[in-house]
């Protein structure tokens, strides 16, 4: 199947990638820097996004291939795709767009988010293949 075959399984990941691009690209209002809510609120939002686009790339990839099966190469693949967009994100912050500012906190929150998603495929595949075997 070609790419572009492939990529409509992803269409939400796809769509989801924009929304995160776009948010963390745009000028947020001024108010001390401390976050929306609390200080460091920012970092839960990295996780949150991360987490989700993490959740969305095994969904896709689980209904392209129709079944749960696991694999190393998935995961890596994921991790390093994601790792790629959190760090080009960054990149962008830094270089591009004088308002907003570059952090490495940041991309480690965007990391921890990957890694919870890919935490909870493994748990729920484990658990999904613990009952199909009885």
């Amino acid at each position: 199947m070609s790419i572009f075959g492939q990529l409509k399984y992803q269409i939400w990941a796809v769509l989801w990638t924009i929304v995160i691009v776009v948010l963390c690209c745009m000028r947020m209002p001024s108010g001390g820097g401390g976050g929306f809510f609390f200080q460091g609120f920012d970092k839960f939002v990295h996780m949150g996004f991360f987490f989700v686009l993490t959740i969305l790339l095994f969904y896709g990839k689980i209904n392209y291939q129709h079944n749960y099966s696991f694999s190393s190469l998935t995961i890596f693949k994921i991790i390093v795709i994601t790792a790629a967009l959190g760090g080009g994100i960054e990149l962008l912050q830094w270089k591009f767009f004088s308002y907003r500012s570059a952090e490495w906190w940041d991309f480690g929150c965007d990391m921890i988010g990957v890694f919870m998603g890919v935490f909870s495929y493994v748990l729920l595949h484990k658990s999904n293949y613990a009952k199909t075997d009885h």
